[in-house]
């Protein structure tokens, strides 16, 4: 119960922090471009590659900071989808499955406040976020 009470105050304080971003950062040219990593974060090398036990504390962490925006099974559907100008990565896509880990391990690091994305930096820990990511890998389309 407690967790879901700060679960509900994290997502809360978002919406709140996002709804007073600069009006530029929701205006339709912002929203159409691509996010690429820097070609540097490709050379990021994960360290639980394949690994189970990782995949599974991943599943747990996207059930609690993903599902939200995303949605349960990573589509971009999730209810807070629909209070956010930017339209949540499908993380089911090949767009997004052909990335590399260490491209995603970056974009959760450093986020994207004008996608309406935020930085996990110092919400998870390094493990952490390498363990979103192997968990990502088993939402893509099969």
């Amino acid at each position: 119960m407690k967790k879901t009470v700060l679960n509900l105050l994290f997502f809360s304080l978002i919406f709140i922090c996002t709804g007073f971003n600069e009006p530029c950062f929701h205006d339709p040219i912002f929203q159409s471009e691509v996010w690429i990593a820097p070609t540097e974060a490709n050379k990021i090398k994960n360290p639980f590659a394949g690994d189970v036990k990782s995949i599974d504390a991943g599943k747990v962490l996207y059930e609690t900071y993903c599902v939200a925006c995303h949605g349960e099974k990573g589509k971009g559907d999730g209810p807070a989808s629909l209070s956010i100008k930017t339209k949540p990565a499908d993380h089911t896509s090949g767009k997004m499955q052909k990335q590399s880990d260490g491209s995603v391990f970056w974009k959760l690091t450093e986020g994207r406040p004008s996608m309406d994305m935020i930085s996990y930096k110092l919400v998870l820990s390094d493990n952490e976020r390498w363990f979103l990511v192997n968990y990502i890998r088993t939402l893509s389309v099969k």
